[in-house]
């Protein structure tokens, strides 16, 4: 018997090699012992930047007593939810048809087959919270596992049949209008319209759904949509949620007024955050976004580059305290800054006894002026000074599926923020996942660390890397960005259809997943998988002309129409909806830079592009263009409009009509 986690690349697993606790990593070996032994199998989920994982961690997987319990009456398995999010999922799933919240770390237990019974989250080392603790719960689940198997039973019966339910489709009608504005008017009444966001505490920047808002200010000419999206943006970009001196957005507020975060930083958070700034740019310039987007950007080149692509987290918490590397006291800030401290007050409030736990947490209160030049000074200084710290942990390993996000990110705010630099930054991490993760058969794996891949890739790892090869088509017009997208999608059919225009989230040769198979068009975070590869088939359509395109893209629409309801919790496939009824398709010719520009920058995020009649397919409309004159034609619904010479006259006919 020993701790076996040593072998493992994730640093969440590396976090535990040491512990007393004789971990499995997720595998045949570990239900085979359950098997011989005849005992449950403990299974623990979390991730890397966890706090609450961390805690559990230090007060009962380091126990020697808590060890002993485990290590008697079960097999324990540590799972980094990042590396497997498919596993995550179906328990996570299972939590729920308990009738449990979510939330990590994530406990559960299941029979030497995989087949769960029980679960619950975080469990404290003595009674408290309300909560027994852990060691209660560890003698109780292992007493009943020894005296009331017909009751565990009927548990693993009903939990299967929950899980089949949770993964089947539902056909119907695909979202219509009265559906988008349906879920338009819902969200909209749960914005919190003095500090932005959603209401309520805690809160998340929720960016799948203020991006449908933004599909909907367009689609809808809801001008409450756009007012709702920039709010949010202005209030996270000035609040505590936002590192001022090192950039990038923590993953949620703990409060609702965005001032407390929870200090770790996530990859996709930040991908998708820059996505939107550079969409509410496009609308409406502001020094803030644009100083978000940069500062954003740098981070995530200064702190997050690691093996060519991008690492997928900093820690929460340094030397074993959360947010200490972040915060300050008002001392330490005066003493750095000398004479300028009583100026850059003026700009972030320091409160002598602190704004958190009798700490500062850096929060900017006086709009954008003459005095950014001397504050980015203060703010150096600072930066400097904090660089002495313990750093927080950072995770490492290189996840398909976010770094796609960013590099969709990177495309899109290169062009709105005239940084091709960046643009070229996400053509070089493209090529570097491609060449690093990419499978023969054309798929893409999910995750690596130090060149070795240590998880099959899943559907949100092909569609994020096909929705990014499309961004950069668009941006560069270099095909073998179209060709690649091709390719991966001709994979991602093949492995992960499930016949009726869905798509699973693991493939057809996933042999060490819990049936039944997941399926999931909900958002989190992220946008769903299926979400995705709507957005996807509606654009291939838009750009290629290809009638094929669009049944597919209706396909996967209708896969879910049945629960019409649910899909307020799937802004992303209602945004993928508003993409193929509406989007224009601008075709530059002639080589017209403005022209291009205008187009690729433009704030409506149906707007397509494609640069040359080389880039059209007889099946476009636009096909059989001149390609020797300078101009833009605008295709929409089939037809494209008359050939437009300048930019102004291209903004205002790509302005939706109601």
């Amino acid at each position: 018997m020993q701790n076996r986690l040593r072998d493992a690349s994730s640093p969440y697993l590396l976090q535990h090699k040491d512990n007393p606790v004789h971990w499995h990593m997720w595998g045949e070996a570990a239900f085979a012992e359950a098997k011989s032994r005849n005992v449950p199998v403990l299974l623990s989920i979390g991730y890397a930047a966890c706090h609450w994982c961390h805690v559990m961690a230090h007060e009962s997987f380091e126990n020697e007593a808590v060890a002993a319990l485990m290590n008697e009456r079960f097999v324990s398995i540590k799972v980094d939810r990042e590396e497997r999010p498919d596993i995550d999922q179906t328990y996570m799933t299972a939590l729920h048809a308990m009738g449990e919240q979510g939330g990590w770390p994530l406990t559960m237990v299941l029979t030497p087959d995989g087949a769960p019974f029980w679960g619950g989250t975080y469990f404290p080392p003595t009674p408290r919270f309300g909560r027994p603790s852990f060691s209660q719960v560890l003698v109780a689940l292992s007493e009943a596992w020894n005296s009331d198997q017909d009751r565990i039973g009927r548990s693993v019966e009903s939990i299967k049949k929950a899980l089949s339910q949770a993964a089947a489709a539902r056909p119907g009608d695909p979202p219509g209008p009265e559906l988008l504005e349906a879920a338009r008017a819902a969200f909209l009444r749960s914005v919190d319209w003095d500090l932005g966001g959603l209401s309520g505490s805690p809160k998340f920047p929720n960016i799948p759904v203020f991006t449908f808002l933004w599909h909907e200010y367009f689609r809808g000419q809801d001008a409450s949509c756009a007012e709702a999206v920039h709010l949010l943006l202005e209030r996270m970009s000035q609040g505590g949620i936002y590192d001022h001196l090192g950039g990038g957005y923590a993953r949620y507020a703990t409060d609702d007024a965005w001032l407390v975060p929870h200090f770790e930083k996530m990859l996709y958070d930040n991908a998708l955050i820059l996505e939107l700034l550079a969409l509410a740019q496009a609308d409406k310039p502001s020094p803030l976004y644009a100083a978000r987007a940069r500062e954003t950007v740098d981070w995530l080149v200064r702190d997050m580059s690691a093996e060519a692509a991008f690492a997928a987290s900093e820690d929460a918490d340094s030397e074993g305290e959360e947010g200490k590397f972040y915060v300050w006291s008002r001392a330490e800030i005066l003493e750095v800054l000398g004479a300028d401290g009583p100026f850059f007050e003026r700009f972030y409030p320091l409160p002598e006894h602190g704004n958190w736990e009798g700490k500062i947490i850096l929060e900017r209160r006086a709009a954008f002026g003459a005095d950014e030049m001397r504050l980015a000074a203060c703010r150096a200084k600072l930066l400097a000074a904090r660089g002495q710290r313990v750093r927080p942990g950072r995770d490492d390993k290189i996840l398909a599926d976010w770094n796609a996000l960013t590099i969709y990110a990177l495309a899109k705010a290169g062009c709105v923020f005239g940084e091709p630099g960046w643009v070229a930054l996400a053509g070089r991490v493209f090529a570097a996942l491609v060449a690093a993760m990419g499978q023969t058969d054309g798929r893409v794996a999910h995750a690596m660390r130090d060149g070795t891949i240590s998880a099959a890739g899943l559907l949100e790892d092909q569609a994020g890397m096909i929705r990014a090869a499309l961004a950069l088509y668009q941006a560069t017009g270099a095909g073998n960005y179209l060709r690649r997208a091709e390719i991966i999608l001709a994979a991602t059919e093949a492995h992960f259809g499930d016949g009726g225009g869905a798509f699973y989230m693991s493939a057809d040769d996933a042999g060490d997943v819990y049936a039944p198979r997941g399926r999931s068009v909900q958002d989190g975070p992220a946008p769903s998988g299926i979400g995705m590869m709507a957005e996807i088939y509606a654009t291939l359509f838009h750009l290629t002309g290809q009638d094929s395109y669009r049944a597919k893209a209706e396909a996967v629409l209708a896969a879910f129409g049945g629960r019409a309801r649910a899909l307020t919790g799937s802004p992303a496939l209602l945004a993928a909806s508003d993409l193929l009824a509406n989007a224009a398709c601008v075709v530059v010719t002639g080589g017209a830079e403005d022209l291009l520009h205008t187009a690729l920058a433009s704030a409506d995020p149906a707007v397509l592009v494609l640069r040359g009649n080389a880039a059209v397919t007889a099946a476009h409309p636009a096909h059989g263009k001149p390609d020797d004159v300078k101009a833009a034609y605008v295709c929409r619904g089939n037809v494209c409009g008359l050939p437009v010479n300048n930019s102004e006259s291209l903004r205002q006919i790509l302005k939706r009509s109601t």
